[in-house]
């Protein structure tokens, strides 16, 4: 042997003793979740990991055309919550925008600092800012995730729900941001949408910032809730304010830098306090969640999918509630929060695919109903296929404190089964609509039988009565319209005494369909709300009720209404982002051109921009649907002012303001174009 054979194979030698010993590959590893990435989805295709690096070779795709970029503080995060930071990348630029091919396809790969050798779930976070694109629960597609049941996690963490867990007071959030200027941080106020389950409208609240940086806001609540204050237009790294409180409580919270610069916020009392591991751990429930909200397939198959979902969800809290070590409480809200989220996400499910499944395409008188797939319709109407629905526990009030449990609600009220069977109620054999009282009684007794059947209880459960609750908040002012009937059958002398007598027995009236309700509310909370709910309205006898003085939002609207005096203003709350607002608007306009003819009335259309001066999108708009109408430009800031002024979330909103600049009340006001003239006339002879 040589000597340069020697050395070629020496250095061969210790090449290979250099060389990174492989421990794990995985091929087309599985993940829980993907977070963030809005016009496309991020998958890693392949993992490998060796003693001196972890390297993840993802996809990311991407509308075509747009720009997405990584940042070079990425890393990967094991489940003891330790970080392996990004050592480099290849197929993209760090920290430089990309542009999505034609493909919409983008392959890259990322080397991080090693992953111990026994890790089995790892996830990718890009970086610790808002918005950040995270891919949660990487896994072996092969290895079975192993977590503890439902059942398992709630006994072996007990907790005894206080006994005055729904009770009626106020909420107060206060406390400090260091540091603060409103140049530098860029924002003087925050939001939370807010919505109280037992009221019929929610909200904004707005938490206004003083100079010294110290907040407080006040409002009433029904029960505890988990929710946040946050803002869009941050300059810093600091977005929201989580926080979890009970009626009767102030919660103090503190804003400051913590020890690696960043903004942290620290509870100093009440509720928040005592859940702080929960409130900050970023459990990601709906974003886990969302692979079963968007789901396509058929319902057998989402089924199947919920229950992948479901196992995931319960490997997630287990994890992170043994890390951070979750008192009884916390995991009990953190479980309850999960099954929440679960459930609307099923719902969501099922509201999309009836939108794939039956079509409405335009005819002559304006839309026919056509189903794509009458097997699915089918089995989409039956309530014996939501199963799903049987694994949550809908009596527990844990569930109300958390966020998405509105929207749960919501869904579960109008579930496509619930509707069809209620309204079949409503026919009478010769297969016509009656709209009296009797009917009205088997409405409400089929609603609960069919949920009964959709979650598999032998009983009305908590969630099933709220939703016979928001059913009797919806038809209140219907009913309170029929109402004006009486009158005219009393009078009608072709009538004998006793026909005119079980003619306004008959009627849906407030008097005649509240007991109905009243005596399915087994819930002694429900009642006395129904009842409270009942009698304020019944007490509001004025056509109309004044503005609240020293407040900018209502000075806005005596503005308008001083400088259209003698006019009753019919208020249109709008967006550039809000589809049926820009329908309305345009299927109106005839309508609205002889509207601008009377000489009483006048339109006004507000929407909240960025800025006041409003967008140049926003301009064209105007331009060509409300050109010379009345139009305000707001920011947005002062449009969540105005939504807690008029107590709304949801746009198009419309309000009805007198010429003397009092709100006429929810009943009698003005909604929206739909049937406006009859909807006018009635209020102008209310105002006789």
């Amino acid at each position: 042997m040589n000597k340069q054979t020697i050395i070629t194979a020496l250095l061969a030698l210790v090449w290979m003793a250099g060389q990174a010993k492989t421990f794990k590959t995985i091929k087309d590893p599985e993940a829980m979740a993907c977070v963030n990435v809005h016009s496309g989805e991020l998958k890693a295709r392949e993992v490998v990991m060796t003693d001196t690096a972890t390297t993840v070779r993802f996809t990311m795709e991407y509308q075509a055309g747009q720009s997405f970029r990584f940042i070079s503080s990425s890393y990967l995060i094991d489940e003891g919550g330790n970080r392996y930071p990004l050592r480099s990348a290849e197929g993209l630029k760090l920290d430089s925008w990309v542009t999505s091919p034609a493909s919409g396809m983008t392959d890259f790969t990322m080397h991080f600092e090693p992953l111990p050798k026994r890790t089995q779930v790892f996830h990718f976070i890009e970086g610790d800012a808002r918005g950040s694109f995270m891919l949660l629960g990487i896994h072996d597609k092969n290895t079975k995730l192993k977590a503890p049941t439902l059942q398992e996690l709630l006994k072996a963490n007990p907790y005894t729900v206080p006994a005055d867990w729904f009770k009626t007071d106020s909420i107060t959030i206060s406390g400090r941001i260091e540091g603060y200027g409103a140049e530098l941080f860029g924002f003087t106020s925050m939001e939370c949408y807010y919505e109280d389950i037992f009221e019929k409208d929610g909200g904004a609240l707005v938490l206004d910032i003083a100079p010294d940086g110290t907040f407080e806001k006040k409002f009433l609540a029904s029960y505890p809730i988990h929710d946040s204050f946050y803002t869009s237009n941050s300059k810093v790294d600091f977005w929201s304010i989580p926080f979890f409180a009970r009626p009767g409580e102030t919660i103090d919270i503190t804003i400051r830098k913590n020890e690696h610069g960043r903004h942290q916020y620290y509870y100093n009392s009440g509720s928040s306090k005592e859940v702080e591991r929960w409130l900050k751990s970023d459990l990601q429930s709906m974003n886990i969640m969302n692979a079963l909200g968007r789901f396509k397939g058929k319902f057998a198959e989402a089924n199947q999918k919920a229950d992948e979902v479901w196992q995931n969800m319960l490997y997630r809290i287990h994890a992170m509630g043994s890390r951070d070590h979750f008192t009884p409480m916390e995991m009990q809200l953190a479980l309850a929060e999960a099954q929440a989220s679960f459930a609307c996400a099923y719902m969501d499910y099922a509201m999309y695919h009836e939108d794939e499944v039956r079509k409405y395409v335009p005819v002559k008188d304006g839309y026919e109903q056509q189903i794509t797939d009458s097997a699915e319709w089918e089995a989409l109407c039956d309530a014996k296929n939501y199963r799903q629905l049987q694994r949550i526990d809908f009596d527990n009030p844990l569930m109300v404190a958390c966020d998405m449990y509105r929207f749960t609600l919501n869904r579960i009220q109008f579930a496509q089964p619930v509707r069809q069977k209620q309204f079949r109620a409503l026919i009478n054999e010769d297969g016509e609509y009656e709209d009296n009282v009797e009917n009205k009684g088997k409405e409400l007794t089929v609603g609960y039988a069919v949920r009964r059947e959709m979650m598999g209880c032998d009983h009305d459960n908590l969630l099933s009565q709220l939703c016979a609750y928001k059913d009797m908040l919806n038809g209140f002012n219907f009913w309170r319209m029929n109402e004006e009937a009486i009158p005219g059958i009393l009078a009608d002398t072709t009538m004998t005494v006793e026909e005119r007598e079980k003619g306004v027995a008959s009627l849906q009236t407030p008097s005649n369909v509240i007991p109905l309700y009243l005596a399915t509310f087994t819930n002694p909370y429900i009642r006395q709300k129904a009842e409270q709910y009942y009698a304020a309205k019944m007490a509001q006898t004025e056509l109309s009720s004044p503005l609240p003085a020293d407040n900018p939002s209502a000075d806005l609207i005596r503005s308008l209404s001083a400088k259209f005096s003698g006019r009753i203003l019919i208020i249109d709350f709008w967006g550039m982002g809000c589809g049926p607002c820009r329908g309305a608007i345009q299927q109106s306009k005839d309508l609205r051109a002889e509207i601008a003819k009377r000489d009483d009335v006048k339109l006004v259309f507000i929407a909240g921009e960025n800025t006041a001066e409003g967008s140049e999108a926003y301009h064209k708009y105007v331009d060509e649907w409300l050109a010379d109408e009345e139009t305000v430009c707001i920011t947005n800031a002062d449009f969540r002012r105005l939504q807690e002024l008029f107590q709304f979330n949801g746009i198009p909103h419309y309000e009805t303001i007198t010429p003397d600049c009092r709100r006429v009340r929810d009943d009698l006001s003005i909604d929206g174009f739909h049937n406006f003239d009859f909807e006018l006339k009635r209020l102008l002879e209310q105002m006789k």
